[in-house]
Formats: structure tokens, sequence, C-alpha cells
């Protein structure tokens, strides 16, 4: 019986097909292949973060009645770890106003992470000296998230943010980029809500200290 089953194959080499050995070597190699792809895809699934709405790393959206007014007190969204500003320098007033090395205006609603850049602690606005000041070790910012005092090396971090028609989807306009750093989003007509990806921050850019805030200009 084996000299016929090795018969058999050799005929079927013979003749340009495949032996049996041949056809298990490839449906064996078929399932491993199968099997290493379905293990991938599952380790794929356990490493990509998936993060439902107002979760952070997720999206977060805010109605504009708690957009906060312009140059006032920013306010706090704790689940999303940052903190929303609406700034226009040109009404300037003790939080917010336009330095004298800022060439151009600063206007719109800016995301604000809430970690200090220097070694990460939590910083606090402190509304008696109208800025962001680190508990751990003095670094201080302007409403903007520009830096006042160090040892904070560069400006606060932001998050992309986007104006959402009343829909809650149709994006109308978002942040832009400039030197890799998001601007504050001037809002358009018709916005309803503002729509604030934690997902997406960029660093902020190490800008000289504002020495006009502390009243130390050389």
């Amino acid at each position: 019986m084996a000299s016929q089953a090795a018969a058999v194959e050799a005929g079927e080499s013979a003749s340009g097909g495949i032996s049996r050995r041949e056809f298990l070597y490839y449906i064996w190699g078929a399932s491993i292949a199968l099997v290493s792809l379905q293990g991938a895809g599952l380790l794929l699934w356990f490493l990509i973060p998936r993060f439902r709405e107002g979760e952070f790393g997720g999206t977060f959206k805010v109605s504009m009645g708690d957009v906060p007014p312009v140059n006032s007190a920013p306010i706090n969204f704790a689940e999303g770890r940052f903190w929303l500003v609406n700034l226009d320098t040109t009404q300037p007033n003790e939080l917010m106003y336009q330095a004298s090395d800022e060439p151009n205006p600063i206007q719109g609603v800016a995301a604000i992470y809430k970690v200090c850049t220097h070694l990460g602690c939590i910083y606090a606005w402190t509304p008696t000296n109208s800025r962001f000041e680190c508990p751990c070790h003095g670094s201080k910012y302007r409403l903007d998230g520009r830096r006042v005092e160090s040892p904070a090396p560069r400006s606060l971090d932001r998050f992309l943010v986007q104006a959402l028609a009343d829909d809650e989807t149709t994006v109308l306009a978002e942040a832009s980029l400039s030197d890799d750093f998001y601007q504050p989003l001037s809002l358009p007509s018709g916005t309803a809500f503002i729509r604030v990806d934690t997902g997406s921050r960029k660093q902020g850019p190490s800008l000289p200290l504002l020495c006009e805030f502390q009243g130390n200009c050389p």
C-alpha cells in the first residue's frame, strides 16, 4: 500500500500536479498564516487606544454658553484636563494684552493643557494675580499660556479646537498651526459648539519670558 501511495504521488508530480504531501504542506502553511494574522489583529485591537467622547484622550463638546467671555478668567474642564480661554488683545485688560514682541493680535478660543511644562505638576488659575501659577516650583503663565516666570522651559501646551454647527457634527472651522503650535480659533458665525480634541496636543513654544507682566523689562 505504501508503495502504491508513493507511486501515486510520483505520478502526480510527473504529470505537473501537486502531490498529497505538498497539498498538506500548503494547507498547513495557510492555517499558520491565518492564525498569525488573527493574532496580529487582536494585538493591534488592544494596543490602539479607543476613547469615548468626554473622556481624556478623546473629544469634548462645549456649548457656546459655556465658553468664557473675552479676556475673562478661564473655565476649568477637569475631565478633559484643559482650561478653555477666550482671547482678544484688541480689547486688552490685566488678564490679556499684546506684548511688545507680539506683532499680531491674539484672538480666539484656545484649550490649554493643565500640566506645567516644567515637571508635570498641575497648575491653577490665581485670580488675585490674574495668571496661571504652578504650586510645585513657581512657574507662572499668562491667560493664553505664555510663560511669565521660569523655571518652566516653554509656554503651556494646547489641544486642537474646532467650531461646530448646531447639528454638533459639521465642522465650521478649526485651529490652525503656526510653528507646529495651535493658534486660538476665531469662531465663525453659526458656531453652536466647541469641540476640543485632547488626543491632539501640541507643545508650547519656548518664547521669552513676559517681562511686561512682571514689570521688570530692561
